[in-house]
């Protein structure tokens, strides 16, 4: 492998300045996923009753059989659990994962959700797993889930979300769909772009933990008071952030057959209350922040090295290493991946390259360094990088005598060392670099080599942020 396709950075250090409308501190996202008369079922054409998210703990499926348990247990989420959720939420934007086949066998439940204006995505054609189909047959599925939700609704989807997906989900939705949004991602807080399907395509994440199921499951709540409690918790610590500035998405998963019991419902209600006690708390369907990302964050057009070849590769970077492109082809044959697409990222690179070359070769890009207002910056032979790194620490402007100290200092630096003092000229003044030069020239050779390849790494470092910002 010499491409690894995870993104393990996100916005790292430099997270996007978010502004919700209204200036708000967290916008709270709800999702009520409606799956009822969606899963796995004989009657529905699968091979087994279904098995997953339900009060049966540890349930089997039932291969060939009707399972009475588990098919009333879904049915609660259509008779009674969707309607309590929907007088509890009915005033406020909700985005629902519509099952197609779910929604099909729902037209009252539908015309509810209408009524309150709620975002009707899609949930895929039925809540089944994916990760055993083949990509034609998934790419089958998602075509007809589009086709049905929007005879059963009357408009198309604007966002998707599969669950049960395969690793194939996101490229085939992203083809079949002109969704605004994907959300089968649990990876960050606020929306990201990626490319999938032959281009940009809006991720928004969802959640596993701020999620119902979790009382469906054998490390998962218990009671009301616990699911109450952690989203309390998550609404706080979010909202903190945004008062800080630094605003992100509280994503809430429900499920009809699951809050929708009287028991958790009461504190679904606490929950709720709880958020509208604060001011500055945007709620929103998932549409809406879509809409409003793409707008205010649209996909950023910048460079993306691990999408280079290898001869752009080597163009682009070759040279950050001064004179030293070999540097640049044995990082390009790394593990690299969208999680090197930044400063930082090429710059490990490069770095582990150089740092596990040979001593000669080490000392091979040392020499090519050129000595600080030396010769080669008298006769203009210096790359542009060196240049202007020389240019900002003012040793393009130096007195006579000036000169003539740096000239005597180089001479017996590199005598006594076998290579040039090199320093990160940016990091420094011209009276810190006079110092450091004074300082370092009765080191031993091996403490200087250690401490020149220290700097020669950080000459990189900021030659490839100013490169990134530019």
């Amino acid at each position: 492998m010499t491409r690894y396709p995870r993104d393990m950075t996100g916005y790292g250090t430099k997270p996007p300045v978010v502004r919700w409308p209204g200036d708000a501190k967290i916008a709270v996202q709800i999702v009520l996923n409606y799956e009822e008369g969606g899963e796995n079922c004989v009657l529905h054409g699968d091979a087994a009753s279904e098995a997953f998210l339900s009060e049966i703990t540890g349930a089997q499926p039932w291969p060939g059989q009707r399972h009475w348990n588990m098919e009333s247990i879904y049915e609660y989420g259509s008779r009674a659990g969707f309607w309590r959720v929907h007088r509890l939420l009915q005033d406020l934007p909700v985005t629902v994962y519509g099952v197609a086949t779910a929604l099909a066998r729902a037209p009252e439940q539908l015309k509810a959700m209408k009524a309150s204006n709620w975002e009707i995505a899609s949930h895929g054609l039925k809540w089944v797993e994916h990760k055993d189909m083949s990509a034609d047959e998934e790419r089958a599925q998602i075509r007809e889930a589009i086709r049905l939700h929007t005879e059963v609704t009357g408009t198309a989807p604007r966002g998707w979300y599969t669950g049960r997906c395969s690793m194939n989900t996101m490229d085939l939705a992203a083809e079949e769909g002109d969704f605004a949004y994907i959300a089968d991602s649990y990876a960050d807080d606020l929306p990201y772009w990626i490319h999938a399907g032959g281009k940009d395509q809006l991720v928004v994440p969802y959640t596993m933990d701020c999620n119902d199921m979790r009382f469906a499951i054998q490390a998962g709540y218990t009671n009301g008071d616990q699911f109450e409690s952690y989203l309390k918790d998550s609404f706080d610590m979010l909202y903190a952030e945004g008062e800080a500035g630094a605003p992100k998405i509280l994503s809430i998963g429900l499920h009809c057959r699951l809050i929708g019991r009287p028991g958790r419902a009461a504190a679904l209600k606490r929950v709720i209350d709880h958020f509208k006690s604060h001011d500055g708390v945007w709620f929103a369907t998932r549409e809406q922040i879509a809409d409003h990302w793409a707008k205010e964050h649209p996909p950023m057009q910048g460079l993306k090295p691990s999408e280079m070849d290898q001869e752009t590769f080597i163009a682009e970077f070759g040279g950050v290493f001064e004179h030293s492109p070999w540097i640049a082809e044995g990082a390009f044959g790394l593990e690299l991946g969208p999680t090197h697409d930044t400063a930082a990222g090429v710059h490990n690179a490069l770095a582990r390259v150089f740092r596990s070359a040979s001593e000669e070769a080490r000392l091979g890009v040392l020499v090519a360094h050129p000595d600080l207002a030396g010769k080669l910056a008298a006769a203009g032979r210096l790359t542009a990088e060196s240049t202007s790194e020389q240019a900002g620490a003012g040793l393009d402007m130096l007195t006579d005598d000036e000169r003539a100290a740096f000239t005597a200092l180089n001479e017996s630096y590199t005598n006594k060392h076998g290579f040039p003092f090199i320093i990160a000229v940016k990091d420094n003044t011209k009276p810190s670099i006079l110092e450091a030069f004074n300082r370092r020239i009765d080191n031993d050779r091996d403490t200087e080599f250690a401490e020149a390849c220290r700097q020669v790494e950080r000459i990189a470092e900021l030659r490839l942020e100013e490169k990134f910002a530019a």
